[in-house]
């Protein structure tokens, strides 16, 4: 990851985007942009001067956009506009999203095409760098004109209003204490407040940035959660001795997806030094066909995988956009647009929560298959040391099913919905900030499903290791290994929870894909 992120010369990338959200990079505006930026300031100050009225320069916004402003009230105008936007409510939204939407702001006003001053793009720069994060709520945003309530916090810090709170970094971010006026956190980073001017507060506060933050994390962490889906399901099928022949790539190049030849190379490379399972030159077959949860997931993950990469595809093009209304275009000219609705954002947001509804759906059925004796192909029921006396992992698999379920009411749609609004001016709506945050969720849940996976998995080649059945794969064993740091072997019931707790940090934390790329001495596709 990057130390710095230079805004205005180059188009962002997803990585730059994490690099500033997740790991506190530093953000400068590169010089060009900001000459760009102060032309584009003349166009906007001229046509104050004008007697014609001209929309946020001159006039009321949404609905109210007939009603003119005298010259004399427009900076109030704009402190009015984002005073009454920071309307957000609910629980507060993470740092992360907060950094990334206000990054890709701050990327919007160094195009040169939103005709604020360049004070404003330097001051809003400062904020970021000084690790202040405005306080914003779940509730506001019907991502349309843009993710309004949420920019309108951040355009409030940066009049020295409303609550932020200041940390470093993410890890040194203190959650439990309590947030701080805006003006103090600026006053101690040496941040002087700006009286906003005309259009400088719709520039703030009307773009995409809230989802579109959303959507690059979640593309950023769905990279590890692909390899670390086709890793369990790998080990999944060692630990039930199934057979790794569909997974050679002769099968998949008659079907010929990118992402299905990737997940299934994955897993050919994961299972090819593997004794535990069945091949045809070692004998005749006990099972000639796996059950789909296994023999079908090449074809699950590697539709996951391409719909991450259209999505990713749609991300790369916002990223390059500048989404503001009106903008200022090269010419000089003023021009009303709806480059700021979210619906190609949203669309993509809410397939992916369906994706990784799916993903999860596939893990959890074969993690029910290590716990029922009639399929689970000589392991102990429910995995359990001493059954009857101990139930193993009956429960965590409630707990699975449960997060899938989850899962499967969040990958129902927020783009199909529209709840007009401004007095129908703006009547049809994204939802996109919607379709954002239940992903968020979805993924967390997906961590979660894949753990309690590879809980199973690690536990049930202790049972093969027992009865000296075969030996697993080195990047299975070494997660086994990995497991084992954190994790007890099998032995009498104990307290489940903290064990499925550290394994989802194994996961979440990338140390399950590091550890079977480092046995496999390569990096998974």
């Amino acid at each position: 990851m990057s130390n710095t992120v230079i805004l205005g010369a180059t188009p962002l990338t997803v990585a730059d985007v994490v690099a500033v959200a997740r790991f506190d990079a530093r953000v400068e505006i590169d010089a060009d942009a900001l000459a760009r930026i102060a032309a584009s300031r003349q166009t906007i100050e001229d046509l104050a001067n004008d007697t014609r009225p001209h929309y946020g320069v001159s006039t009321g916004f949404g609905a109210l956009a007939k009603v003119q402003i005298p010259v004399e009230k427009r900076q109030q105008l704009q402190r009015s506009l984002i005073r009454s936007h920071a309307a957000g409510t609910g629980p507060e939204v993470e740092r992360e999203v907060v950094r990334a939407l206000m990054l890709l702001r701050l990327n919007t006003l160094a195009s040169g095409r939103t005709g604020v001053r360049p004070v404003v793009a330097e001051t809003y720069a400062a904020i970021l760098n000084a690790g202040i994060s405005p306080v914003v709520h779940e509730y506001g945003s019907l991502g349309c004109s843009g993710d309004l309530s949420p920019l309108a916090h951040c355009a409030l810090t940066l009049m020295g209003e409303g609550h932020v709170r200041v940390a470093a970094s993410a890890s040194a971010e203190d959650r439990h204490a309590a947030p701080v006026d805006a003006s103090v956190a600026l006053a101690a980073a040496g941040i002087d407040p700006l009286v906003l001017a005309e259009k400088e507060g719709l520039a703030l506060i009307n773009g995409t940035d809230g989802m579109l933050g959303m959507l690059c994390l979640a593309l950023h962490d769905l990279s590890s959660l692909f390899k670390t889906a086709d890793f369990a399901a790998a080990a999944s099928v060692e630990a039930l001795t199934g057979t790794d022949a569909v997974f050679a790539a002769e099968l998949h190049t008659l079907r010929p997806h990118p992402g299905q030849a990737a997940a299934a190379a994955n897993m050919a490379a994961i299972l090819a030094p593997s004794t535990l399972i069945q091949r045809p030159q070692e004998g005749e077959f006990t099972r000639v066909q796996d059950a789909y949860s296994l023999r079908c997931a090449p074809q699950v993950h590697g539709a996951a995988r391409d719909t991450a990469d259209h999505a990713a595809r749609v991300a790369a093009v916002e990223l390059r956009s500048a989404v503001d209304n009106p903008v200022v275009l090269p010419d000089g000219r003023v021009e009303s647009n709806g480059n700021f609705h979210g619906a190609p954002v949203a669309y993509v947001l809410d397939f992916l929560a369906i994706a990784v509804a799916d993903l999860a759906s596939i893990s959890e059925r074969r993690t029910d298959r290590f716990l029922d004796v009639a399929r689970n192909h000589g392991l102990p029921p429910f995995l359990a040391a001493d059954a009857g006396l101990d139930s193993g992992l009956m429960i965590a698999q409630y707990t699975a099913a449960g997060i899938v379920s989850e899962l499967k009411r969040l990958a129902n749609p927020a783009s199909v919905d529209s709840i007009p609004s401004s007095a129908m001016q703006e009547d049809h709506v994204s939802m996109g900030w919607h379709a954002g945050r239940k992903l968020r969720r979805a993924l967390d849940g997906l961590t979660r499903v894949l753990s309690i996976e590879l809980l199973a998995s690690t536990r049930a080649l202790d049972f093969r290791a027992a009865s000296a059945s075969g030996t697993p794969a080195p990047a299975t064993s070494a997660v086994h290994e990995l497991f084992r740091t954190r994790i007890a072997a099998p032995d009498t019931d104990g307290f489940l929870s903290p064990d499925i707790t550290s394994a989802y940090e194994l996961v979440a934390s990338g140390q399950v894909v590091a550890a079977a790329e480092g046995a496999l001495g390569t990096q998974l596709g």
